[in-house]
């Protein structure tokens, strides 16, 4: 199926690794100029699968924390390639900061790092996107919707950005630019492999895991980051011309049905 995504320009924060790559390397496919935000230089590997595509990319180096950077590298981006069609805000990172031991400030710090970019890249890339008729896609956690117990900070700043899909939504109806939601729940990113690790040797990591995936309805398993990635371009695309203001789940059922479930 063509998704009508040639050379349309799409910004993806974090989109050289975990997710946010996976999202990156489905856009190129689709013909789409991808646009990527990430504070780390990405790898000579996914470099090699983004050229692999033959699509046109730009990698930009800049950590999203500094909000101030954000609008004249979009507004440099919308210089060179002619417009801005989409934006994807994927980065960030669930710090673990629990309500026991987190102070305010440092509970303001985490939602400044996992939130603040999510509404700034939007901001600032919204005459472009008006123009364009675009979309935007906010990936979600399922932190925001079923807790997790230690983790305040990141659940409230993926609960704002349901709160935000909606609210953006509803203001650029008029204006005919669409904006949905992802939600995120067990997913083996870079970053969940690191957390992984935690838990001790290969063997108690492998007995963690079973455990998380035991819970995981449809198919015992982890999502893919690249189902997560073809959800998320479909929702981007004119195929997808009339869904807004939608949260839409790819997780094996884990948010919506009984995870008790055998």
């Amino acid at each position: 199926m063509n998704l009508g995504l040639k050379d349309k320009v799409v910004i993806v924060t974090g989109g050289g690794k975990g997710i946010g790559g996976a999202i990156s390397l489905s856009l190129a496919a689709e013909g789409a100029v991808v646009v990527i935000f990430s504070r780390s230089k990405i790898t000579s590997e996914f470099k090699a699968l983004m050229d692999e595509t033959k699509a046109k990319y730009a990698f930009y180096q800049i950590d999203l924390v500094n909000t101030d950077e954000i609008k004249p590298l979009v507004d440099e981006v919308a210089a060179k390639f002619g417009g801005i069609y989409g934006v994807v805000n994927n980065a960030g990172a669930n710090d673990n900061k629990d309500l026991e031991s987190t102070s305010w400030q440092d509970f303001e710090k985490s939602l400044h790092s996992n939130l603040t970019h999510y509404y700034e890249t939007v901001h600032a890339s919204l005459p472009y996107l008006k123009a364009a008729k675009g979309a935007i896609i906010n990936i979600a956690s399922k932190t925001a919707l079923t807790g997790q117990g230690k983790t305040s900070a990141y659940a409230a700043a993926k609960g704002a950005a349901l709160g935000l899909t909606r609210e953006w939504a509803a203001a650029l109806a008029k204006d005919e630019v669409r904006v949905n939601a992802i939600v995120v729940a067990e997913s083996f990113t870079p970053l969940y492999a690191n957390w992984i690790k935690t838990f001790g040797d290969e063997e108690a990591q492998k007995a963690r895991l079973s455990v998380i995936t035991d819970k995981i309805p449809l198919g015992k398993r982890m999502t893919k980051p690249e189902e997560i990635a073809d959800m998320s371009v479909f929702l981007l695309s004119p195929r997808s011309s009339h869904t807004t203001a939608q949260w839409i789940f790819v997780d094996g059922g884990y948010v919506h049905l009984d995870r008790a479930l055998v």
